[in-house]
């Protein structure tokens, strides 16, 4: 059996008995380390004067069209919108990094083509990415994904499922057109002042103030952290759209005259059940520390009297 190529890489089929001095040359040579170019090659193309350039192509030797991975460079100037770089009628991929330079009207792209066969496939200048060949036409891998396309960027979808919820304590916007503004929207609130966003990678949560009354309401929704001063004897209610996991602390602060008590409702649990009592004096300080246990149970510690 005569010498043959194989039909897509064209590497060396040697026939039988042939090459009995040189066999393993021409395995190196003509089989070895040309699928070594197929698979990791490099070659780089430069454009000339010519708006079509044919890849060399030769059997079971050294060529262009083989190599993996390649270059176009340089430019044919005027007013070539589309430079044609003609590949073999093989199945193939090849990776392309077209960095044709931009002529005076227009910036060069390059469509790959196969030889006198099927439709190309154009790559804009700048471009890298991964294209294949059936033998007949080029097609980019994925026209939204790893496809050339024309756009600088492409949509790679929303994550809809395992996404952190956001409090009003994750986001704070500080508008700087105003000298005052009280409004809330959503989660994001507007004040004088600078546009503030992980300033000096610090997060923090403001003080929610709550107001005093004979049952004390306070609402999770609004933030983690919350401060009450107490101006008689009081209760705890349960807390308004508890989530499970949310977790802060509550500041307790007597009023001048001290002696403030405060019942809670069976949603605040306490170490072992025992319900704490507040520190006595005129503007002494309590802070309640707390996770959500689920909706309706709070894990909750009183940390007691704190300097003033």
């Amino acid at each position: 059996m005569a010498t043959s190529y194989t039909s897509s890489l064209r590497l060396v089929k040697q026939g039988d008995g042939d090459n009995p001095n040189s066999w393993g040359t021409v395995l190196n040579d003509g089989m070895i380390s040309l699928t070594d170019d197929a698979i990791a090659g490099y070659t780089t193309i430069s454009i000339g004067s010519a708006a079509t350039v044919t890849l060399s192509a030769v059997d079971g030797g050294q060529d262009q069209a083989r190599k993996a991975f390649v270059e176009i460079i340089g430019s044919v100037g005027g007013t070539h919108d589309d430079i044609v770089i003609l590949i073999p009628q093989k199945s193939k991929s090849y990776v392309i990094n077209n960095k044709v330079s931009a002529n005076t009207t227009a910036s060069d792209t390059v469509k790959l083509k196969n030889d006198g066969a099927g439709t190309g496939y154009t790559v804009p200048f700048g471009s890298i990415g991964l294209v294949i060949s059936n033998g007949t036409s080029v097609f980019g891998t994925n026209a939204t994904g790893l496809g050339f396309g024309t756009a600088a960027s492409a949509d790679i979808g929303v994550c809809a499922t395992n996404v952190p919820k956001v409090s009003a304590a994750d986001l704070r916007y500080v508008r700087t057109s105003v000298t005052t503004d009280a409004t809330v929207r959503g989660n994001i609130t507007y004040e004088a002042g600078s546009l503030q966003i992980g300033t000096s990678a610090r997060a923090y949560s403001p003080f929610v103030t709550v107001t005093d009354a004979a049952c004390v309401s306070v609402n999770f929704a609004l933030g983690n952290t919350f401060v009450v001063t107490l101006g008689g004897n009081r209760t705890l209610k349960a807390p308004a759209n508890c989530t499970a996991g949310q977790s802060g602390t509550i500041h307790v602060i007597q009023d001048s005259t001290g002696s403030r008590t405060l019942a809670y409702n069976t949603a605040w649990q306490f170490v072992s059940g025992t319900v704490p009592t507040l520190s006595t004096g005129g503007s002494d300080v309590d802070i309640l520390c707390y996770i959500a246990r689920s909706a309706t149970t709070v894990d909750t510690v009183l940390l007691k009297n704190f300097d003033r």
